[in-house]
């Protein structure tokens, strides 16, 4: 028998020893509508920020993903080109 430890089976949100499954989303919203939101998930061990577009429930409701990338710098990039915020107009959500 080797030194290595048994294999126990891991839940999908559970973190494992070198790579994380475990997908902690917070979000943010924008203070003037609540129209748009930035999602923020950790997977694998990298942060991953999706901006998505909500529309009011009296039109339907529902949501527009706008886009997804990897780095703050990338997401300023991103609001600025699809939205008419910056990184300070957002707030954590409740």
């Amino acid at each position: 028998m080797s030194g290595r430890a048994p294999l126990v089976p891991h839940r999908a949100n559970q973190e494992t020893t070198g790579q994380s499954y475990f997908r902690g989303v917070s979000e943010w919203v924008c203070g003037c509508c609540g129209r748009w939101r930035v999602s923020v998930e950790l997977i694998r061990g990298r942060h991953r920020y999706r901006l998505v577009r909500r529309y009011p429930r009296q039109f339907g409701g529902g949501k527009d993903v706008l886009g997804e990338v990897g780095s703050v710098a990338e997401l300023e990039e991103l609001l600025r080109r699809r939205t008419p915020l910056g990184l300070a107009d957002l707030r954590e959500a409740v």
